[in-house]
């Protein structure tokens, strides 16, 4: 991770450290797990083999107050796009945001700790957090990004399903809780709310799966692909008071999901196995490494 994206003096300082890491290091691939100056970086700082993974913001872009930053950010990614071995996008939508070489980049979706995110009873889980067993829960992960996340529009969603269903707890995860804790979270809650403008493929949706908590969301990144023939699940307008309803009918059902099944086939595990296939089609090496890789 470098230091800083934004101040150019950090960013040379990242990259000679880098530098100096991959010739002490010597390693066969280097991975750069986002884009922008985080790809350019990497692409810049070794002739080995890059491979680079495109995480959604990278390409899609994001609000920012510094309006000349995402249009920045953007081309810096695509620049280190050239200099890639091997691409990995998170969604397909991600993918098709790629200006060229879209011929070497592979659709690998986020992967999801099952053993850390899996179903555990509800009212366990609301007495271990002090929840009541029978108060409505929504919870909404606003990260360090709540203008993109659309904090605004999951507040008001909450408040239209409350005049359908009354009282909810309304849980923001803003990037201070515990991650030990989230698992806990996921499971004492009835909803997972996602109202995102922008998505690549959200670890959230993925998490939710593995605990079989239901999901009303907007259509955005992949979360259609992920949540398909789960029940029960809602994908709808980017409107509060659509939003509120889909909210309202999920608290009233208090059921779980089905989720599990979907959320195993991309485990972290089973993504570690993609990926170590994308290093080896970008710098071939020999047998015992992939084993070692494999066996860590």
């Amino acid at each position: 991770m470098l230091a800083s994206r934004t101040a150019p003096l950090t960013v040379v300082r990242e990259w000679r450290r880098l530098r100096g890491l991959v010739r002490s290091f010597r390693p066969d691939v280097v991975h750069a797990q986002f884009g922008t100056v985080t790809a350019l970086v990497a692409v810049l700082s070794t002739s080995l083999p890059v491979v680079v993974t495109y995480r959604g913001s990278d390409l899609n872009g994001w609000c920012s107050r510094a309006s000349w930053r995402s249009p920045l950010a953007r081309l810096l990614s695509q620049i280190a796009a050239l200099r890639a071995r091997q691409i990995v996008c998170v969604s397909e939508e991600v993918k098709s945001r790629l200006w060229w070489r879209k011929t070497i980049a592979t659709v690998i979706p986020t992967g999801v700790d099952t053993e850390a995110f899996c179903p555990q009873p509800r009212d366990d889980a609301r007495r271990r957090l002090g929840w009541g067993l029978d108060e409505g829960t929504v919870i909404f992960n606003a990260s360090r990004d709540p203008m993109t996340k659309r904090l605004d529009l999951a507040q008001a969603s909450v408040k239209a399903a409350e005049k359908l269903c009354g009282k909810i707890r309304f849980v923001v995860l803003d990037g201070n809780v515990r991650p030990d804790l989230v698992p806990t979270i996921m499971n004492a809650s009835d909803c997972l709310l996602l109202t995102s403008d922008r998505e690549g493929s959200p670890t959230v949706i993925q998490e939710a799966m593995a605990c079989c908590l239901p999901v009303v969301s907007v259509d955005v990144g992949d979360v259609r692909e992920r949540l398909r023939g789960i029940e029960p699940t809602r994908i709808v307008s980017r409107d509060a008071k659509v939003l509120g309803q889909a909210v309202a009918e999920i608290i009233t059902q208090r059921e779980r999901a089905n989720g599990r099944p979907n959320a195993e086939r991309i485990s972290t595990e089973k993504v570690a196995r993609q990926l170590i296939s994308i290093y080896q089609k970008a710098s071939p090496f020999r047998e015992e490494k992939i084993q070692a890789c494999r066996d860590r």
